[in-house]
Order: C-alpha cells, then sequence, then structure tokens
C-alpha cells in the first residue's frame, strides 16, 4: 500500500546522486606525533608537549644508551667536584662569606638537594636529554619551557668559560712553580685584567670538544679516570692541608654577617650544577627511570660533604681575602711549604677543572639537542655523528664558551651562571607542584617526598639565593631573556613540533594469510 504524505522527489534519470555534504570537525589544535601511529592534539592556548610524545621523540632521537647508574654517578661528580671548588671557593670566601664559606657551602648544598629531589620526579617521569627544558614543556607550556633552556643555555656556556678561566689560572700557577714560567698578561688575561686574551682557557676549550665529538663512550671513559684522580687531589688537600690548618684565619668566622653566609650561597650554588648534566644525559642511560634519581641525590650528597671539608682546609690554612684569584687551591698551598706536594696538588687542580669542563661542554650540547630537536631552534644543528655525537651543536657552543673565557673576567662569569641556573631550578620545583595537581594520576617512577614541603622549601630557597646577586647581573639576565622571547617569537614559535605537524605513518596491517609476497 502506498504511504500517504508528500511524495518524494524524484531524480532525473542519467543524473548521479549528489554526496551529502560533510560536516568539518572543528580544529583543536595541530597534530603533533607521538610514535604510537596516532596524532596528539596540542590545546590552543597552551601549549603543552605530551610525556609521552617526549618519550617516544628521544627513542628514535640519534644517541646510543650506553650509561649506566656508574657512569652517571661518576658524570655527575665530574661535574660538580672540580669545577666549583677549583675555581669559586676563593672568591666566594673573599668577597661574600669569609670562613663561613663553610656554611655557604651547606646551605646551598641543602638547597640543592631539594631541587634534586624535584628534579628527580621529572627526570623518572620523562626520561629524556634536555633536563629542565624538557620537563617545563611536559608540564607548564612551550613559551616557558623555551625560556627555561634559554636560560640554562646560558647557565652551561658561561659554566664553561668560568671553568676554563680557573683552568688557565691553575695551569699559570702550575707552569710558574714547576719550571718558572711566567706567561706574558697579554695571552694569559682578559682585556679588564689587563691583558688582551685569556689563550689556555681558550685552548683548553678547543681540547674539550675535540673529546666530546669521539661520542659519549669515550667521553665516559675518560670521565672516570679524572674522577678517581679527582678524588685523590681532595684528600690530598684536606689531609696535607689539614696539618697546616691555623685557627686564627676562621676569626673573624663570619665578617660579612649572615647576609655575607647567603650571599656567599648564591655564588657557590655554581659549585652544584653538576647534577643537571646527570639529567641531560637521559637519552644516553641505559635505565633512566631508576638510575637517573639515584646519580642525582648522590651526586648532591657527595658533592656537599667534599665542599664542606676542602673550604674549611683552605681558610683555615691562608687568610680568606688572599683567596679572590681564580686558583684559590694554588694560593692556600703557597701560604705554606708544601714542597713537591703543592705541585701535585696543583697538577690534580688542573686534571680536575679538565674534567668539570668535559662535563659541562657535554651536558650544553645535550640540551641544545633537545632544543633543536623540538625545532624551537634549527634542527640541522641536532645531526649527530656515526659515534652519536652531535658535531655541530658541540663546535658552535665550544667557539661561543672559547669567546667568553677568553675575553670576559670571571667575577662577571660566575654570577651570570647561577643566576640562569637558580631560575631554572625554581621552575623545576614549581613544576612538580603542578603537575601533582593538574596529573595526580600519572605514572611516577619516583616521587618527591613530603610534598608539597620539599617543592615549595626548594623554590623558596632559589628566590632567596637569587635576591642576593648584584643589580648588574639581574640586568643582564634582563636581556638575555629579552632576547629569548624575540628568539621564540620570530622562529620558535611558527616552527615548533607543535606548530608544524609532522607526518606519521600509519604502521603497515599484515598481509592476509595465503597472499602472494
Amino acid at each position: 500500500m502506498a504511504r500517504r504524505g508528500r511524495a518524494a522527489p524524484r531524480r532525473p534519470a542519467g543524473r548521479a546522486h549528489a554526496p551529502r555534504p560533510v560536516r568539518r570537525a572543528r580544529r583543536r589544535g595541530p597534530a603533533v606525533p607521538h610514535g604510537w601511529g596516532g596524532p596528539v592534539r596540542a590545546p590552543e592556548r597552551r601549549r603543552v608537549l605530551p610525556a609521552e610524545a617526549a618519550v617516544a621523540a628521544g627513542e628514535r632521537g640519534g644517541l646510543h644508551r650506553r650509561l649506566g647508574r656508574r657512569d652517571l654517578t661518576a658524570m655527575g661528580v665530574a661535574t660538580i667536584v672540580g669545577s666549583g671548588i677549583f675555581v669559586m671557593t676563593g672568591v666566594a670566601a673573599a668577597t661574600k662569606a669569609g670562613p663561613a664559606i663553610t656554611l655557604s657551602f651547606l646551605l646551598a648544598g641543602v638547597i640543592c638537594l631539594l631541587v634534586a629531589l624535584c628534579y628527580s620526579e621529572l627526570a623518572a617521569m620523562v626520561p629524556v636529554s634536555g633536563s629542565a627544558y624538557t620537563y617545563t614543556y611536559a608540564t607548564v607550556g612551550e613559551l616557558p619551557a623555551f625560556l627555561v633552556g634559554w636560560n640554562l643555555l646560558l647557565e652551561l656556556v658561561v659554566a664553561g668559560a668560568a671553568v676554563s678561566i680557573g683552568w688557565s689560572g691553575t695551569v699559570r700557577a702550575l707552569l710558574d712553580s714547576l719550571f718558572g714560567v711566567t706567561l706574558p698578561t697579554a695571552i694569559s688575561a682578559a682585556p679588564q685584567a689587563g691583558g688582551v686574551v685569556d689563550l689556555p682557557a681558550v685552548l683548553v676549550i678547543a681540547a674539550v670538544v675535540a673529546v666530546l665529538v669521539g661520542g659519549v663512550r669515550l667521553t665516559a671513559q675518560v670521565t672516570t679516570v679524572l674522577v678517581l684522580v679527582t678524588l685523590g687531589v681532595l684528600a690530598t688537600v684536606v689531609v696535607v692541608g689539614g696539618a697546616h690548618v691555623h685557627p686564627g684565619n676562621w676569626t673573624p668566622f663570619t665578617p660579612f654577617g649572615a647576609h655575607g653566609i647567603v650571599s656567599g650561597a648564591a655564588l657557590a650554588f655554581f659549585a652544584f650544577l653538576g647534577f643537571d648534566v646527570v639529567a641531560t644525559s637521559a637519552e644516553e642511560s641505559r635505565r633512566p627511570r631508576r638510575d637517573l634519581p639515584f646519580a642525582i641525590i648522590a651526586t648532591v650528597g657527595i658533592a656537599t660533604v667534599l665542599y664542606v671539608l676542602v673550604a674549611a682546609v683552605l681558610t683555615g690554612v691562608a687568610p680568606y681575602a688572599s683567596l679572590n684569584d681564580p686558583a684559590p687551591v694554588a694560593t692556600a698551598f703557597k701560604a705554606f711549604d708544601a714542597g713537591w706536594i703543592g705541585d701535585v696538588v696543583l697538577a690534580g687542580s688542573a686534571v680536575a677543572l679538565t674534567k668539570g669542563l668535559l662535563m659541562i661542554v657535554y651536558g650544553q650540547s645535550r640540551l641544545v639537542f633537545a632544543i633543536c630537536r623540538d625545532r624551537l631552534l634549527p634542527p640541522a644543528l641536532a645531526r649527530t655523528t656515526r659515534t652519536g655525537a652531535p658535531l655541530r651543536i658541540t663546535v658552535l657552543l665550544g667557539v661561543v664558551a672559547a669567546l667568553i673565557a677568553g675575553f670576559v673576567p670571571i667575577d662577571i662569569v660566575a654570577e651570570l651562571v647561577n643566576i640562569g641556573g637558580l631560575f631554572a631550578f625554581a621552575v623545576v620545583s614549581a613544576g612538580v607542584l603542578l603537575l601533582r595537581v593538574v596529573d595526580p594520576g600519572r605514572e611516577r617512577p619516583f616521587r618527591t617526598p613530603f610534598v608539597p614541603v620539599v617543592p615549595v622549601l626548594a623554590l623558596a630557597g632559589c628566590v632567596l639565593l637569587a635576591t642576593t646577586l648584584a643589580g648588574l647581573t639581574w640586568l643582564r639576565f634582563a636581556v638575555w631573556l629579552v632576547a629569548g622571547v624575540v628568539v621564540y617569537a620570530a622562529y620558535g614559535r611558527r616552527r615548533s613540533r607543535l606548530a608544524v605537524p609532522a607526518v606519521v605513518r600509519p604502521p603497515a596491517e599484515p598481509a592476509p594469510a595465503g597472499s602472494e609476497a
């Protein structure tokens, strides 16, 4: 029976049926590949790189996983123990804290331990290169992450320059003690120190870059040997120097007051930046979720004990005001007739600084590698060699550090290092708090204890130390920060992984049984 009502319109014969218009889905943001065969959508207002995307990118990033727990701890100790104690102890004691530099190191060590606990949680969750930069990308967003990476770059490049300046001072003292050779000031000091260029500082950076180009396995082997030499030297300093301590040199103990202790801690903070290098090596760790937290915390603990002991000996052997130079160990041992042992300590100091410089340049290259891979900086810089070393980045950063070391005095260099590091550490501490609120259910192989107390104290400690830095340092930092915003706006924002979706090929479907090959 025919249905009553309006008859459906007839289609004219020979005309094809017009397809129903397809309604377009509203765009939610650019697609980001996560390596599992599908895209991850990034929010429009706050660009956050999903942790899964960061880990997947690290798995195909080109670096080789060859480092174990011992290697990571040795690399952290290599960076911390040496670069700080052999360079910054004298400057911090003479200009900031006096003999109370021991308390400054203790305060800086406690703050760094709190930050290290925060680092460990994020490092285990996002075990890829980039350290605080990558953690911020996965928690806070793209622009804050780029600025953290930008400031970590300032910290590491300038730290490399500071250590090379200290190496130059130590080698000059060693040449004078062993052979009576005094290098001309024109080729051994920066222009503001009365010279033309600090050539030894430039040459040691060139040698370190050459070792790093050889690959991470060679770097780890060289580092392990140098760590043993350094620990032997520090033990000699404590034992031999301890026998020549004059308690009168510790009076007055706090010539600059309580404010001097905090100011000394802000400057001594430079000496604890090695655990950040451990975090940057996540993609080259065999078991990063287990080994990174162990190496980070062990590095800070070992360094704090050694720093307090050595600082007490140096300020007890020589008046603190006489230690204001890039080679405080050499100066302290000149205060008594150490004989051949003094020369051995000087040679070991040069070895320790070489090791510290090696790890700092390694860390900065891995940081920029991660930023370039995310296309916030030109990705062509992140290409690796056959040995897994990012050649272009390593050479470029080495050239920049050499220019700073050759022409800038150490006091300016040291404060720039600290303000960049304090900024990054404060953001990491805040990131742990933020992630516990916005994503409490995420898997955490290592959990920061006593949250929110530990992250809040770490954040407050970083802010406290930063407030003691000179106004000119804050001005230089502001200029660097503005330059980072300009670079991000002009290049990174339009070319990042979250702005330009990469092509993700779905996995091939298996052929049906019985089909021809």
